[in-house]
């Protein structure tokens, strides 16, 4: 068979309000071209899987991910060609290569509901268990992508010209191009092995810091900081200038100001201040960042997601209506003879899997629903906010893309309503914060995979694909991503989960139906004794904070388990320094479920969060990116900056007006950076739960220069150096473009 190509893509071509009636894709309808094949599908979930760890990865440290389709469509095409090269079998044509992005793209967008949700489990009393990670991830992603199908002739067919679903379209011409080869493909892997190997110097072998600080002594409470690791630095050069600023700013304003204030302030009271259990003046900077400024950086981030919200209601509800308007259309709203390019699964797999779905919820005993009227309410709630988060979700992305989609700002409007119908029916015992967060959690996840749904759907339309292999190619993305990404985010919470004895209470518990376990990985060393496993929520042992314990045979707490994710404890027993996931939406998340459920959150501090907010909206600054930033370290930020900063310079140094395309060097370079990182950082997660491997590679005493602040700077100078050079087309250059 061979490729038919009607003429190039004009996706900017005029059209009248049937955008299909003026529409020729790149393939024909009248080709019959491989495209569902097992390659493709392979090849699809292995990059899925790969880019979801990396997603993971991200959203726990920063709270967002990056768009990973145009990455894996450049990978598809130069891996693919290389194999064709190697073994004299056929190329792949370019719909095998957008199977490949479409069923891999599934991966990062699970992989960021399940990190903006999951690790509150914890935070509320609960074990984060590998089945309850995997059950949610997969109903979620499963009930974004069928609530998403009898949408596509709405929003990618009959819009087409009207919204321009930006990372479709981009992904779209990046296969196109692709097709004629280049040096796009040697951009990304360069950054996947450069971020590799500087990963593996720098917390691998350990010749350096990852995060030098420095305490301003003139400035009580004030530190500068940077966690120079390339993943942010890459995130930060993807997101742009304007953002990473505005981010920085609120890292600003939580360790330059906030921070010192309330040391400022603070240090003359006699008491502690509710809701820290010590005297300001012998809290360090964590400790006062734990105790007053996560509330207040909670309240930003919520209202800043619901701003967001509140800002595309209009588009909310012609989102609505037309998505309803389509589903009642029925075959009124489809054509009469249905063509190879609008060929999408039956609406009766959307009608029987959503009953599926529902019987599904309520069956599954990790989610905490079960078959009485609490798992229908439940079930009947996901359904409804699913279908309602993932028709606005899609036709956010194709107005304004991915990255500013509020999918953190819908989870929190879930979550908000899901509290306030179990008050007002006095639901507001322990089991039914696990029942609240399992439906914020679907939900979220579906409504970041509807969105990632109709991004693929539109790169489908534009190059010529048929709409029911992309829809089967995403399920199995969708479900095989599902199972790794839930292991993933326990192997990263157990490889930096710290059993402390630091400040605990004297508390004597009753230890009658508790299990036995022992302490894990690197401290298992110190202690190999049994103890009894504590989960407590907030409020319900007196003296004690919500988390994880051990207690010994006579009921006293000898351990916290801090864990990996949303952790304090930085140290292990034996002094070694352990990383730790601050996860910021999963907090609020957790926050959010305890404030109304148990009216004890401190409102005081998140109305200020709310209220600096506000401020910022009225300035026409961006609230949530800021709030992000108030809630993470500024160590956190600081390389977002370097990299936003380093975007302005290329911008300036090749005389662009406007910022770089989604394949440019430098984008595609950083995401190599990205992926490399994010990657590498996972498999020496994986590394410290051995031990004695993990310490025959440190060399951090080969020398005072590994524990130098210069070392770590130098390093990650060289980093951002080498991003500049290739951004501004002085390396790596594709010299086809300028033939």
């Amino acid at each position: 068979m061979t490729k038919t190509i009607e003429e190039e893509p004009k996706h900017h071509a005029k059209h009248g309000k049937d955008g299909a009636a003026h529409h020729k894709p790149f393939i024909a309808d009248s080709a019959r071209i491989p495209e569902f094949t097992w390659p493709g599908i392979l090849m699809g979930t292995i990059l899925g899987i790969v880019f979801g760890a990396s997603s993971l990865y991200l959203v726990l440290k920063v709270g967002m991910t990056v768009s990973a389709s145009i990455p894996i469509a450049v990978m598809s095409i130069t891996l693919f060609r290389l194999f064709s090269k190697a073994t004299g079998m056929r190329q792949t044509t370019i719909l095998e290569n957008n199977m490949v992005q479409t069923t891999g793209s599934a991966g990062e967008s699970i992989a960021f509901g399940v990190g903006v949700t999951m690790p509150a489990l914890m935070i509320l009393g609960y074990e984060m268990d590998m089945a309850r990670v995997m059950v949610v991830a997969s109903l979620g992603g499963l009930l974004g992508i069928l609530m998403m199908i009898p949408l596509r002739r709405a929003f990618i067919v009959q819009q087409h010209g009207k919204l321009p679903y930006p990372e479709g379209t981009a992904c779209a011409d990046v296969l196109i191009v692709g097709e004629q080869g280049g040096s796009s493909a040697k951009t990304v892997f360069t950054g996947f092995g450069v971020s590799v190997l500087y990963k593996v110097l720098m917390s691998g072998l350990k010749l350096w810091q990852d995060t030098p600080e420095r305490m301003i002594t003139f400035f009580k409470g004030a530190a500068v900081s940077a966690e120079v690791a390339p993943e942010l630095l890459g995130v930060g050069y993807i997101i742009g200038t304007q953002i990473s600023c505005v981010m920085v700013a609120g890292g600003i304003l939580a360790s330059w100001v906030l921070i010192p204030a309330i040391k400022l302030f603070g240090d003359g009271l006699t008491a502690p201040l509710f809701p820290a259990t010590h005297l300001i003046r012998d809290m360090s900077p964590a400790q006062i960042w734990k105790s007053y400024v996560l509330y207040i950086g909670a309240g930003a981030v919520a209202a800043g997601g619901i701003i967001s919200l509140f800002q595309a209601l209009p588009v909310i509800v012609s989102s609505l209506r037309a998505g309803i308007s389509d589903m009642l259309g029925g075959t009124d709203a489809a054509p009469k003879t249905k063509s190879r390019t609008e060929d999408d699964l039956p609406n009766s797999v959307v009608v029987f899997g959503s009953l599926g779905m529902i019987f599904a919820i309520m069956a599954a005993p990790m989610l905490g629903l079960g078959f009485g009227i609490k798992g229908f309410l439940g079930a009947a709630m996901i359904v409804l906010f699913g279908f309602l988060f993932v028709t606005v979700s899609s036709r956010l992305t194709g107005e304004i893309g991915s990255s500013s989609n509020p999918i953190s700002g819908m989870t929190v409007a879930t979550l908000l309503l899901t509290c306030l119908v179990f008050v007002l029916l006095g639901w507001v015992g322990k089991d039914y914060r696990l029942t609240a967060l399992s439906i914020a959690a679907v939900v979220c996840i579906a409504a970041s995979n509807g969105g990632t749904t109709s991004q693929d759907l539109k790169t489908g339309y534009l190059v010529g694909a048929t709409p029911k292999y992309q829809q089967l190619g995403l399920l199995v993305g969708a479900l095989t991503s599902a199972l790794v990404i839930g292991a993933t985010l326990l192997v990263l919470n157990d490889a930096s989960t710290v059993y402390a004895k630091r400040d605990l209470p004297s508390v004597t518990v009753n230890v009658q139906g508790l299990h036995k376990e022992k302490i894990k990985g690197p401290d298992a060393a110190m202690d190999s004794a049994e103890y009894y496993a504590l989960h407590v929520g907030e409020g319900e042992v007196a003296g004690l904070e919500a988390g994880k314990y051990l207690v010994d045979d006579a009921g006293k707490v000898r351990y916290l388990v801090d864990p990996g994710i949303n952790g304090t404890e930085t140290k292990r027993m034996d002094g070694t320094i352990v990383q730790k996931y601050n996860a910021p939406k999963a907090r609020l998340m957790s926050l959010i479920i305890d404030g109304i459920l148990t009216q004890k959150l401190p409102w005081g501090l998140v109305l200020l969060g709310v209220a600096i907010a506000l401020v910022l909206e009225l300035c026409q600054v961006p609230s949530l990116p800021f709030a992000v930033g108030v809630y993470l370290p500024l160590s956190s930020s600081t390389p977002i900056f370097i990299g936003g900063m380093a975007r302005w310079a290329v911008d300036k140094w090749t005389k662009k007006s406007a910022a770089e395309s989604d394949m440019s060097p430098g984008v595609l370079l950083s995401s190599g950076y990205i992926a490399g990182g994010a990657i590498a950082g996972i498999a020496i997660a994986m590394l410290s739960l051995a031990p004695k491997i993990a310490e025959s590679l440190d060399m951090s005493k080969a020398g005072e220069w590994t524990q130098s602040e210069a070392t770590a700077l130098l390093a990650f100078g060289a980093l951002t150096f080498f991003l500049l050079l290739v951004g501004a087309e002085k390396l790596l250059a594709d010299k086809k473009k300028h033939a």
